[in-house]
């Protein structure tokens, strides 16, 4: 096998749909949209869900319930496998080393670890959670854990309410 004999698949690559080039073509004329109509027109299309005007089935059914997914913090997950790979014995392991390792990327609430894996080496890790079967390992091989403080969300009120406290001061 060499370079100058790759080829696809047979039937994984297809030809072009040449539209618009005469009636012998077999795709002249209307070019394969039919006769007249909105869908016939250029441009003319209709959005996800239009239905022609009736009620859409998404507004017909009823809404209930509760929908917390916008609320529920969201933690980026580390393993105790990952960091026996990762890291030297010792370490001292927190969101900065985790990030610079590309463990931990984005944005998150937190860092949670987990226990997948075993661990021979001791660190110190510093995360937000952990499970308990993380916890015990750890401290099995000599490590510590430290839990970070929570980070407290304020509400649109006390966010409002502590910036007119802040204008206030100023303007005293």
């Amino acid at each position: 096998m060499r370079l100058h004999n790759l080829a696809p698949r047979p039937g994984a690559k297809h030809r072009r749909k040449r539209l618009g080039c005469g009636e012998s073509s077999g795709h002249g004329k209307t070019s394969g949209r039919g006769h007249k109509g909105q869908k016939a027109r250029s441009g003319g299309s209709v959005r996800l869900g239009f239905e022609g005007g009736q009620m859409p089935l998404i507004r017909r059914l009823p809404k209930r319930g509760f929908n917390n997914t916008d609320f529920k913090p969201v933690y980026a997950v580390v393993n105790l496998d990952t960091l026996e790979e990762r890291f030297e014995a010792g370490a001292r392991i927190d969101e900065t080393a985790l990030r610079a390792n590309r463990l931990v990327h984005g944005r998150n609430d937190g860092i949670k670890l987990l226990a997948r894996g075993t661990v021979t080496k001791s660190f110190t890790v510093e995360v937000d959670k952990s499970s308990a079967a993380a916890r015990e390992k750890l401290e099995q091989a000599g490590g510590s854990l430290v839990l970070r403080e929570p980070k407290l969300k304020k509400t649109k009120l006390e966010s409002k309410v502590a910036k007119s406290a802040e204008r206030t001061a100023k303007a005293a």
